[in-house]
Order: C-alpha cells, then sequence, then structure tokens
C-alpha cells in the first residue's frame, strides 16, 4: 500500500499517522520526494481500510500496490535512485560507461587496457577475476591476482571496478571493490543476494538467461530487502529462438524497467550479441533507449583473449564507439518516468 500526502501536511500531522498506522503490525517507510510525500507500507495490509487512511487530513490518495517488490518499485520510491560510485554520479538519466576486458589475463594486458579505455571516455572499470564458464575446462579467472591487478589499475587510471562475485564466501575479497557485481547465472542465487544485502556496495545484478522483468525485479528485492538499497539492474540479454546471436538484446526493458522502478539501469551489449561489430550499434541504441550505465568489453588484444574475444572492442574500436555514444547522450530526453505513473 502507498500513502501519497499533501503537500501542505505537517511533521506532526505525518507522525500521528506513522504512529496510527504502526497498530496494523506493517513496516512504514516515509519517503520525501521532489514533488511528493509517500509512505510505503510493506506487509499484510489486508486488515487496514483504505478509506480510514484516505479520511486523515494530511492523506491526499492511498494506492494498493499489487507487485510483490516493494522496496524495489517505483510506486514507493517515486524519484530515481542516485548513487556516488568513486565520484561518478549513478542512475537519473547521467550515463556513466563500465569498459574493459571480459577476463583479468595479465598486469599488461589489463593496465594497458585500462589506460586507453579511460582515455576514450569510460568511467569504469570492468574485468573479471572469477569467471562463471559454460565448461569447466575454459579459463576460470586468476581470482584474488585478478582482483589485485584491478585495484592496481584503479590506482593508475583513478577509475572505479567492477567485478563479478561468484561465491558468497569470496566476498572478503570484494572489500576494496567499487561495484560487484551478479553474473546471469547467479541472479537467483538467493543465498548470495542476501549476503550482498547485508554489505554497503553497489551491486550490479544482471538478468538471467530466461529470466522475466519481475524475476529480476525480485532478486533485486532479496538485496534490497537485507538493507542495501544500492542495485544496479542489468539487461544482458536473454535466450530465446533466435541463433544469430549470442542472446536476443531485450531493449524494451530499459523504458519498462525506469517506469517499474526507481534503480538504475544498464545494458550490456557485448554479452548480449557475442558479436564485435553488433556491439556499436547496441551500444547506441541502448543509449537512446534511456539507460543509465553501458558496460562494453574492450581487450587490447581481442583475437588472443583468454575469453570471449569474438565480443571484445579494440580499444581503438572503443575509441570510435565512444565519440558517437558521446554525441548523443546528450540529446537523448529524460522520460518523466513520475508522469508515466500517474
Amino acid at each position: 500500500m502507498v500513502v501519497i500526502l499533501k503537500n501542505t501536511s505537517t511533521e506532526e500531522q505525518i507522525g500521528e499517522l506513522l504512529k496510527w498506522l504502526g497498530k496494523f503490525n506493517v513496516s512504514t517507510h516515509f519517503v520525501e520526494g521532489t514533488h511528493q510525500k509517500i509512505i510505503g507500507l510493506i506487509g499484510d495490509t489486508t486488515t487496514i481500510d483504505i478509506d480510514d487512511v484516505a479520511a486523515k487530513d494530511c492523506v491526499e490518495s492511498v494506492r494498493r500496490v499489487q507487485e510483490p517488490y516493494k522496496n524495489a518499485n517505483r510506486r514507493f520510491h517515486p524519484d530515481n535512485t542516485v548513487m556516488d560510485i568513486g565520484g561518478r554520479e549513478t542512475g537519473g538519466g547521467k550515463l556513466q560507461v563500465i569498459a574493459g576486458p571480459c577476463s583479468v589475463e595479465t598486469r599488461e594486458q589489463l593496465i594497458t587496457t585500462a589506460v586507453a579505455v579511460k582515455q576514450a571516455g569510460a568511467t569504469m572499470l570492468r574485468g573479471g577475476a572469477f569467471k562463471p564458464r559454460t565448461s569447466p575446462y575454459a579459463f576460470q579467472g586468476l581470482g584474488k591476482e585478478g582482483i589485485d591487478i584491478l585495484i592496481e589499475a584503479r590506482k593508475v587510471t583513478g577509475l572505479p571496478i567492477v567485478t563479478e562475485i561468484m561465491d558468497a564466501k569470496d566476498l572478503e575479497l570484494f572489500a576494496d571493490v567499487d561495484v560487484i557485481q551478479v553474473g546471469a547465472r547467479n541472479m537467483q542465487n538467493f543465498t548470495l543476494l542476501k549476503e550482498l544485502g547485508r554489505c554497503d556496495k553497489p551491486v550490479l545484478l544482471k538478468r538471467g538467461l530466461s529470466a522475466t522483468l519481475q524475476e529480476l525485479l525480485m532478486s533485486a528485492e532479496y538485496i534490497m530487502s537485507e538493507g542495501n538499497s544500492k542495485v544496479i539492474l542489468c539487461e544482458r540479454g536473454i535466450r530465446t529462438y533466435e541463433p544469430a546471436t549470442r542472446n536476443t538484446l531485450d531493449l524494451s526493458a530499459v523504458p519498462l524497467l525506469h517506469q517499474k522502478t526507481h534503480l538504475p539501469v544498464c545494458v550490456d551489449p557485448s554479452h548480449a550479441t557475442g558479436i564485435v561489430s553488433l556491439v556499436e550499434p547496441m551500444a547506441l541504441a541502448a543509449v537512446a533507449a534511456g539507460c543509465d550505465l553501458l558496460e562494453i568489453e574492450v581487450h587490447n588484444d581481442p583475437k588472443n583473449a583468454w575469453s570471449d574475444g569474438a565480443q571484445q572492442l579494440t580499444p581503438a574500436q572503443f575509441g570510435e564507439t565512444m565519440k558517437k555514444i558521446m554525441s548523443i547522450s546528450g540529446f537523448v530526453g529524460k522520460p518523466l518516468w513520475n508522469e508515466v505513473n500517474k
């Protein structure tokens, strides 16, 4: 249930209302947005009479929320979530670009690529230290050594680092990582999600290969229900009957997620297509669709990459792509999501 308060409501009136709602054994969350004051009720609200709530002097309107996700729901939190990641404002329409190799292979490989993507305009650095692979015989990542190399690359470039976690037991290794990524295969690893919900770090949550948007939002809810509201949702393609690309990039997810949730939305055109020639056009389309972040794979020598070389841009290709991204990103209008939902 969402209680929308009048702009003229006083602190005393709001306090009395919160005290009265507390009698119904529900959790109350007061949110003062840019244009509205809202009280979100989480729990069994069936015993609360909407008319009784609406009759309160400070209440403008009351709505029941049918969606099972509450913390991630834009109805409970009408303003966009904006988080600071290493001095980068993330969310709310200002585009950030995460770039770097699929896997951290060597110090030289990562540092060279990190310097190149920064020069091209990337604002964060990605690199896989732990790699979930379809084959158990494929390169699985350098583990802790990979994270150490990422931290060194951050010192060299100043770029915040983004890397994927696979197991909750490794969480302590991520103490100095700026953004913890949860891969598509772990989107519904609820034990891991709960652990990440108890840490105070941004989590980039990728959509599962066959997950619906509601399932993605429910996975975000697992993290947020434990207290961590710093969640970024990532569309990275879903599995369909079309074999021409690695996955099918669902760009309709970007505006739909913006309507449903206040959380930032990222798009990964590299994993979605698996084909280097498609990364740039899909990245540009994602920006036009209104994404808050892009995650693009870049390697200093893709032909000799230890993983996913076919989808990784060279630094030169990334530089050209960034010029086009920057040329259109400032002209993409910010949708009035609050207006859409009224």
